[in-house]
């Protein structure tokens, strides 16, 4: 399948934004006028699906609203990025409702994370279509320490050109939606090197348990001959779960074909020390050769980078250095 590469952002862009999972109901009132005045600070212009606010038992909406939303955004010739309110649980339902033909014809900036997982790699496997893990619209109302996030927004959605991924400064892992004022930022040590080597490839995965959603589905993108793994999981994995979910991944067919794998940053809750990390990749023989670095500034805590599902990336790790590029996306 050909890759699909959409235009990049430019101001006075449209975006619209949508909730293909849990709904915009949840996001406080701070929270939106800190995202709104940070899209206006770009040039954006935002505009909204129409069933963003409905909420129900799940936090959610019908499938036939955020169906509809989907549809609206794409076929809309003005608009030019679609964003993600939130993550959740659900938005996987709505694989088989999709119109993959519509989202073919039109393709544009589609970004979000967690959750989102399921619908940037199904759109991926389906179209060709390359989207993004990265910042939902809710994570532009976090007030400080937000610069680290937006740089590699602007890199991966506004550039065409190559870019190099560093370790943020420091990090947070704290429930800033609820105190945006009192934050604690811890040092970043930097990424840890646990296999060493050099590999590129298409980038495919982002949170882990919901990329595992899609196995033996049609909707579970292959493995290009050189494909590159970015994997990270949220505050419900522990040693237990992300080693099991890891070790599936690596039993899908043509796993052969991943040549190395990038692994976000874990969230403190699960208590998933490098000792422990280190111990479940070295425990399997199918990664021996293969390079793979940890604790890269994506997944579940803050700052976070914007990568391209379906794009293309290379690493190397030798003699205690990292380099990370983002190649084509």
């Amino acid at each position: 399948m050909e890759k699909i590469y959409s235009e990049k952002l430019k101001a006075g862009d449209e975006v619209r934004i949508i909730a293909p999972s849990r709904s915009l109901a949840i996001v406080s009132k701070e929270c939106r006028e800190i995202a709104n005045k940070r899209f206006a600070g770009m040039g954006l212009k935002l505009t909204f699906g129409k069933h963003l606010e409905e909420s129900d038992e799940f936090v959610s909406s019908s499938i036939q609203s955020r169906i509809e939303d989907i549809h609206d955004a794409f076929a809309d010739k003005n608009v030019k990025a679609v964003l993600t309110v939130i993550g959740g649980f659900n938005s996987n339902q709505l694989l088989r409702y999709l119109d993959w033909d519509l989202i073919n014809n039109n393709p544009k900036i589609f970004c979000g994370f967690s959750d989102i997982t399921a619908l940037n790699n199904a759109i991926f496997a389906k179209t060709g279509l390359v989207s993004y893990s990265g910042p939902h619209y809710s994570t532009f109302g976090q007030e400080l320490y937000f610069d680290y996030t937006l740089e590699y927004f602007k890199k991966c959605l506004f550039s065409d050109e190559p870019f190099e991924i560093k370790p943020s400064e420091s990090w947070s892992d704290d429930a800033w939606y609820k105190n945006q004022k009192e934050r604690n930022l811890i040092k970043n040590d930097g990424f840890i090197i646990i296999n060493e080597g050099k590999a590129s490839g298409t980038l495919l995965g982002a949170n882990l348990c919901t990329f595992n959603l899609l196995q033996g589905t049609e909707y579970f993108p292959e493995f290009p001959e050189n494909t590159v793994l970015f994997l990270e999981d949220d505050e419900m994995s522990n040693a237990v779960t992300f080693d099991r979910d890891l070790q599936s991944v690596i039993h899908q067919p043509g796993f052969k074909n991943v040549k190395g794998i990038v692994i976000g940053r874990f969230q403190k809750v699960s208590q998933i020390a490098n000792n422990l990390l280190i111990q479940i990749i070295k425990t399997k023989k199918e990664l021996d050769n293969l390079p793979v670095i940890a604790s890269v500034d994506f997944g579940h805590t803050s700052p976070m980078i914007t990568f391209p599902i379906g794009g293309e990336v290379g690493m190397e790790a030798k003699n205690g250095k990292v380099k990370l590029e983002i190649i084509k996306h």
